[in-house]
This record gives C-alpha cells, structure tokens and sequence, in this order.
C-alpha cells in the first residue's frame, strides 16, 4: 500500500487527509480517511514539520504500518544541499527510518538542489520537485512520473488537494 498526505489549515484546526492505493499508476485511490484537530500550533517559519507532523501521525494510526510501502507528503524531506530534513525527513525519523518518504513539492526552493529532481508533466511548464528518502531519487521521481493522469498533478494527488481543502459537512 502506498499514503499520500495532505494538510489544510482553517484557523486554529487542521484538516489532514490520507489517501491510500495498491500502485503508482493507480487512478482512484483505494481509501480515504480524514481527521480535524483543534488547536494546532501556530505556523513557525523554517520549522513547518512542527505543525503538520503531529496531524500526519495521528492520521497513520489508522493505518496497518506494515503493509505501507511509501508514503508520500506534500513538500519537501530534505530543505538544503546540506541535509537539513523537512517534513517528509522528520516523518522518516518518527517512523524509525522504516518507511521510505517521497516529497512532492510544488515550489522552487533555491537552497536544495542536490536532493531534488525537477518533474515535468503533461503539458506543464512548471515542475513538480521530487525529493527522497529511504529510497534513491531517481527511484522516487520515476514513480511519481508513473502516477496516473495527464496533468502536472497526479490524478490522486489532485483528489487528495481537493479533499484537503473541502471543509464542508463532514470536514
């Protein structure tokens, strides 16, 4: 089984959404799971994983752990050329160094160039940009080039942005 997580904020609560699927080129996803928290911390530059980490966890509780395969985030795992770990590194770290971390990011960040991969899909001219951990870069930015649509964001990833930000009945 491969996750995809995902986190809107609204205030002071956040939404996290896990999206579960059997392969990289799967077109719907296989489950779904949601969760609000209240009261999460405040946003603290540079040290973002201190937020959305916390609502990651609880979410993978859900989960068997043992027959998770990868988990994707949104953003980064490493932030610099150095190694400084971002969310999906800091995911890694709480999971023991287990569970391989893809990061699918949607910005340049312009410190971390040795740990990414630019991603070009369909038609788009602007990159997604891969990171890795527990796993070879190349190996990461190849699946993510396998997911399933013809748009600059996989067809699961949209679904899991779309139902991250939905925060109507039921949210």
């Amino acid at each position: 089984m491969i996750l995809a997580f995902d986190t809107h904020y609204q205030e002071n609560r956040a939404k996290t959404v896990g999206v579960s699927f059997e392969t990289w080129t799967d077109a719907t996803p296989q489950d779904i799971q949601l969760e609000v928290i209240e009261g999460v911390a405040a946003y603290e530059p540079g040290a973002f994983y201190k937020r959305e980490l916390p609502c990651i966890l609880s979410l993978l509780k859900r989960y068997d752990l043992g027959l998770v395969e990868t988990i994707l985030v949104d953003g980064y795992v490493l932030l610099d050329d150095e190694g400084k770990p971002g969310l999906g590194g800091h995911l890694y770290q709480a999971l023991q160094a287990v569970i391989p971390i893809v990061g699918v990011a949607k910005s340049y960040f312009h410190q971390n160039q040795r740990h990414t991969r630019e991603l070009l899909r369909g038609d788009s001219q602007r990159p997604l940009y891969i990171s890795a951990i527990g796993v070879e870069l190349n190996q990461a930015h190849q699946w993510v080039a396998s997911m399933h649509g013809p748009y600059r964001m996989p067809t699961l990833l949209q679904i899991l942005d779309t139902k991250t930000k939905d925060w109507g009945a039921g949210a």
